[in-house]
This record gives structure tokens, sequence and C-alpha cells, in this order.
């Protein structure tokens, strides 16, 4: 799937494509990304290695699309995770960051909507995500797409 955008850029009046696509390899441009956005999204998770992005582009389950402007400078990055279970198929997105510098301009709601139409042709019955209530603007697109907040705990155990 491969969508495209037009966008303002902040403060200037310069108009520009931004096309969102599925990472099919690993690049300098890719690894040199991540780690410029992985501090923008956890001050706790290091950016992923060249082997760690590979890994999930081979993935049968794990997806990266990307937000890339007219010259293939990634803007914003995310994962979507498909998965077979028992009662159906379910999708799962993790990891979504835009660029400090291209926030607010409609990126991280074109990255949702392609990872939702995936999910959708893949047949998922639904799709989670989980946003910290401080990031309020990312919980109000996760509304204004369509996304409910459920009535569920969520657990975690950590190895670390």
């Amino acid at each position: 799937i491969a969508l495209q955008m037009t966008i303002r850029l902040k403060g200037g009046y310069d108009i520009f494509m931004v096309t969102i696509r599925p990472v099919t390899e690993v690049t300098k441009s890719l690894t040199d990304a991540y780690r410029v956005l992985i501090p923008q999204l956890s001050s706790s998770s290091n950016p992923p290695t060249e082997e760690a992005l590979q890994r999930i582009i081979e993935s049968d389950s794990a997806q990266i699309l990307i937000a890339e402007d007219e010259n293939g400078g990634i803007l914003g990055t995310m994962t979507l995770i498909i998965f077979q279970i028992p009662t159906g198929v379910r999708a799962w997105i993790e990891d979504v960051v835009v660029d400090s510098s291209a926030r607010g301009q409609g990126i991280g709601k074109k990255l949702n909507l392609a990872a939702l139409e995936l999910a959708k042709q893949a047949g998922a019955k639904t799709v989670d995500l989980t946003s910290r209530p401080a990031r309020k603007e990312a919980n109000q697109l996760y509304k204004s797409i369509g996304f409910v907040r459920r009535e569920t705990n969520v657990y975690r155990f950590s190895f670390e």
C-alpha cells in the first residue's frame, strides 16, 4: 500500500508530498531515522540495530511503515503487527513516532490510516494500541480516527 498526501511545513509555505509505505529493506536512512526518532518516543529504549530491523522486515507478522518526504527523508514510522489467535485475526499498532519537526501536519494520522487499511486487508477483526495519558495530542488523534478507549487492565512482565 502506498498513500500520498500533501502537507505544509510548519512556519513556511513550502508544499511537499509525503509517501506512506511499508519498509522492504534496511537502509542507512532507515537506521539513521530510528536513531533520531526512538529518543523522541522513549527515553528508556535504544534505537534498533540493523539486525533487529531486518528481523522485523522478515517477520511474517510485523510490518514497519514509514512516512517519507520527496527526497526520501523519513519523517515518521510505526510498526503494525498482524497475528492469528483462536478467536480470529487481530492487529496491534506499536511505536508510532513522527519527528518533532513534522508533527501537527497529519503524518501520524496517515500512518495510522495506512496501518488500519493493511489490517483490514489481512482480515483483522480489531486493531489495538496503547498510548500514555500524558500524550494528549496522540490520544486525541486516535479518538478522531475512530479508536475507542477500552476499559481493561494492561499488565506487563519485564525480564529486565
